[in-house]
């Protein structure tokens, strides 16, 4: 994926590409203004005659009137006042067009617009997001000719700097890119095959991405996960010929604890004994996408040089039916030394990242420690594709969360952990079932997690099943909650950085 040059120099040449919103309503911006008059006026023309469209999304392009001035492509903004999932909406219009003009550089103005429910420097990381992720393309050899497809152009994108300095928007800038690269490579691990990634190929990209921004890497391998007493996340991988992994990165941008994601990372999940329906069980390859956001978020993480200590945790397996897989009614004891009655081999995420948060946690004594999970089919029926669920035993890191999240347009919302819902875990043949029946699935999947949280270390809990990656033609890793968790560690290093 080529990297975008982002600048706030605006040296217009004949070959750039401006782009400009049109407004439907009388008042027009001072950048149309500015090259209608340029143009005598023809902008103004072509709007009164109805050649160009001001209705929001829509988009013109408009030739250069001669050799020194720019071609303009006229994004339609409708009216009415713009919420951010409007902006972002007229970005992405915007960058898809941008693309199919085939221009090398391009200046953007549309980061100036009025947008009622976001500041300065969000307009310039949404920007530099958008523009960054349009030039994505899942470009694995392993997709044939469609790997070969010509890769877009741009290359040079020009933004303002509004009311900002220039390092202020340079820097809203980078973790605008930063992001979108991070979830590139979350979205590439996720659209790989399971044939191409098991766990141990996982672990190798791990350990690439360790080299390449200095990261401390450390990989576990079955005789590791057998002495620790790993008893549940190894019941997982048993069924499988793939051998588990256990990977773990470490950014010292900081001194003191860390801050933990762990992220589930099952690379194909066939729902074992508990055997999954075919018709789409090829969309269980996502099932890694928690471990792939960690990885994501690392790189991103250190492209920033954010101030803060981190740690990225991934318990990796592979969920097989064999002859020597985990059964219903198998009784495991997990690392805490807790037990659980697998009733359903299908609910094996939880089963994974118990070990993980209790290794996590004895490991680096983290401040805090959120994981992130496609976890529960549940989570969809109760909150579509647009949102992932939050749980956890803090209200302010869910408070936290929950702004980063709208700061990001990449939602979360909370749902509750009471004592009731893991009153549903009970086992008369071990301390715990690792399903809780029908009712609230989600929540009791939080609830069987919680138990393996020790001495009230604040714990935050995604489930990402709906947001992870979009089905259909479309179909493919979304690169969520990337751009959550990266906010969410921009503004825990702004905030220690004020508190100093």
């Amino acid at each position: 994926m080529n990297t975008l040059t982002i600048s706030f120099d605006h040296k217009t040449s004949a070959t750039d590409l401006r782009i400009i919103a049109v407004s439907s309503s009388d008042v027009q911006q001072h950048e149309l203004i500015e090259q209608d008059t340029a143009r005598k006026g023809q902008l103004s023309q072509l709007l009164k005659e109805g050649l160009i469209s001001a209705k929001k999304g829509n988009t013109s392009l408009v030739a250069r009137a001669n050799s020194r001035s720019p071609n303009v492509l006229l994004v339609g903004i409708g009216d009415k006042p713009l919420t951010l999932r409007h902006y972002r909406e007229l970005l992405e219009a915007a960058a898809n067009a941008a693309q199919a003009t085939k221009h090398t550089q391009v200046e953007c103005t549309l980061p100036t617009l009025d947008v009622t429910d976001v500041d300065s420097t969000q307009k310039l990381v949404h920007a530099a997001l958008i523009f960054q992720n349009s030039l994505y393309r899942y470009d694995d050899a392993s997709r044939g000719k469609a790997a070969k497809e010509d890769a877009p152009l741009l290359n040079t994108l020009a933004l303002p700097k509004l009311d900002l300095s220039k390092e202020e928007a340079q820097q809203a800038a980078n973790q605008g890119q930063a992001t979108a690269l991070g979830m590139a490579l979350t979205r590439t691990l996720g659209n790989l095959p399971p044939n191409l990634l098991d766990p141990e190929g996982l672990a190798a990209h791990a350990k690439t991405l360790a080299k390449t921004h200095d990261l401390n890497c450390t990989i576990l391998k079955r005789a590791d996960m057998e002495n620790l007493g790993m008893g549940s996340l190894l019941a997982v991988a048993q069924g499988s010929a793939a051998a588990p992994r256990l990977i773990a990165l470490e950014y010292k941008g900081a001194k003191g604890k860390p801050i933990a994601l762990v992220g589930k990372g099952v690379t194909f999940d066939s729902g074992g004994i508990s055997l999954k329906p075919g018709a789409g069980m090829d969309e269980m390859k996502f099932d890694m996408c928690g471990a792939a956001t960690v990885l994501g978020v690392m790189q991103a993480v250190a492209e920033l040089k954010l101030p803060i200590h981190l740690v990225g945790v991934i318990p990796a397996v592979e969920n097989m039916p064999a002859g020597n897989a985990a059964r219903p009614g198998d009784v495991v004891t997990s690392m805490s030394g807790q037990t659980i009655e697998i009733l359903n081999t299908d609910a094996e995420g939880r089963l994974i990242l118990c070990d993980a948060l209790t290794w996590t946690q004895r490991e680096f004594k983290p401040a805090q420690i959120i994981d992130m999970a496609t976890l529960t089919g549940a989570c969809i029926i109760a909150l579509g594709n647009n949102t992932s669920g939050l749980m956890g035993n803090n209200d302010n890191l869910q408070l936290a969360l929950q702004k980063a999240g709208i700061m990001s347009y990449d939602r979360a919302w909370s749902l509750p952990l009471y004592d009731e819902y893991d009153e549903q875990l009970k086992s008369n043949f071990a301390d715990m079932g690792n399903i809780g029946g029908r009712e609230a699935g989600t929540i009791t999947a939080g609830c069987f997690l919680k138990r393996f949280i020790e001495n009230d270390t604040p714990w935050a809990h995604l489930d990402i099943a709906g947001t992870a990656w979009v089905s259909g033609t479309k179909k493919g890793a979304s690169g969520r909650p990337v751009p959550l968790l990266v906010q969410y560690l921009v503004n825990q290093a702004q905030k220690e950085k004020a508190e100093d």
